[in-house]
Parts: structure tokens; sequence; C-alpha cells
């Protein structure tokens, strides 16, 4: 589950030894026995891989996606995309919306626009952008931008597969939906690939906090049953 090519500057070509890959897995353990995450969908995770080694370059080749709005909800959720790529956000529903982001990945308000149009923002710096509409409150969406390709999202049953990692150091980054980012930063640790695979094990945390978000202007929604959008 990565994008982009591996690269290997000429200085290391020439070195008699080629140069090994790895599959790398874990599996998040989240408990989920809380009364409020029962019925819940599975927790949004990703980790990924920040080389520490410079004798190869990963990079991370930018592109072109969309965050849909339909039916009153982002598709898809979760979105990872290379530093520098262009997410679109097309309306496809048959009224107004207002895509915004207050947060530390990209900050941006694309304001009010209609049905059947689209705007985009370029994800210029690494980070993680909650993306929000200033007119429905149930909407939201992740975008997280990586300068690394070595990235995965965990499946249904939380496991992640990293592939192809060449051999080398590398920090490991956590990320899940709703636990605080002091919380995750505690879970980067240093790895060093050697070996035909790796297997991290278990990731343990727990549940994160479901928790209401602000509109653009830092207030309540509105709780208005019969909205003019």
């Amino acid at each position: 589950m990565c994008f982009g090519l591996l690269v290997i500057p000429a200085s290391a070509q020439h070195n008699s030894v080629p140069i090994q890959t790895v599959d790398v897995t874990a599996k998040l353990i989240v408990d989920l026995r809380s009364p409020s995450l029962k019925n819940k969908t599975p927790v949004s995770a990703v980790i990924w891989l920040s080389p520490l080694d410079h004798l190869v370059a990963l990079p991370a080749t930018p592109g072109s996606f969309t965050l849909l709005q339909k039916d009153k909800m982002f598709s898809p959720h979760l979105l990872v995309v290379p530093v520098g790529s262009n997410v679109a956000f097309p309306n496809a529903d048959p009224f107004f919306h207002n895509v915004f982001s207050l947060f530390d990945g990209r900050r941006f308000d694309l304001g009010l626009y209609e049905a059947g149009s689209t705007r985009s923002v370029v994800f210029s710096r690494e980070g993680v952008s909650y993306i929000f509409c200033n007119i429905h409150s149930e909407m939201s969406a992740v975008v997280i931008s990586l300068k690394t390709p070595l990235f995965s999202i965990a499946n249904s049953q939380g496991v992640f597969h990293i592939r192809d990692v060449p051999d080398g150091d590398y920090d490991l980054h956590v990320w899940v939906e709703g636990l605080r980012q002091s919380v995750l930063d505690q879970k980067t640790r240093r790895l060093k690939v050697t070996r035909e695979h790796l297997d991290l094990g278990e990731i343990h945390l727990d549940p994160p906090h479901q928790s209401e978000h602000l509109n653009k202007f830092g207030r309540p929604y509105d709780d208005d049953s019969h909205p003019i959008y």
C-alpha cells in the first residue's frame, strides 16, 4: 500500500551489495469495550516509516486525489497522499457545502459552493488535516500528507502491511483517529529493517475519544432541524 518509485543514488549503484526489501506487518489493538464505542465502524488508523538512512531516496510523488461529497458524507473518510498532492472536493449533493480545516496539517476554507461544482486544495506540508463542512456537522474526513511512500492503512481487522521496505533505519509513526497527538507521539519508535519479513506484533492503544467538533468560527453548530442548505 505505497506509491512512488525507489530511487538509488548513483553513488550507491556501484555498491556490490544489492539493496534488500522487506515486508513489514503489525496489528492494532484498541479497547472497544466502552459502551460509547459499541456498533462503531472500525477505527481509522495509519502507520508509516520515515527513513533515517539517506543512502536510498524514497520519493513520494505528488498526485491528484478526490474527496467526494455525497449524501452529506465525504468519501473516502480517510485519504493518505504524498506531500504536494492536489485534492479535489466535488459537491455531488443537491445543496451547498463549505469544506474547511483548522488543524495542524493544512489549514483552509473553501467557502460556500453549490451542487455540481468542485474546489481543490494542495497539501503542501506533512501533517494530519481534519476536514469538516461548516454547514453539516455530521460530515468529517481526514487527509494525511506524507513525505514517505512507506505507509499502510489498517484493514477491518486492524492489520497493517507495508510492502517492499528497503533495509535501513526508520522511525515508525502511528496515527489513530480520535487520539491526541501527545498520546500517538509516545508510540513513535526506531526500527532497523534487515530481514525478509518484519512483524512488529501488536500495537496497543486506549479507546479513541469521541467528541463534537466546532464550526469554522470556533463555535457550536446551530441546532436547526430545517437548514436552508
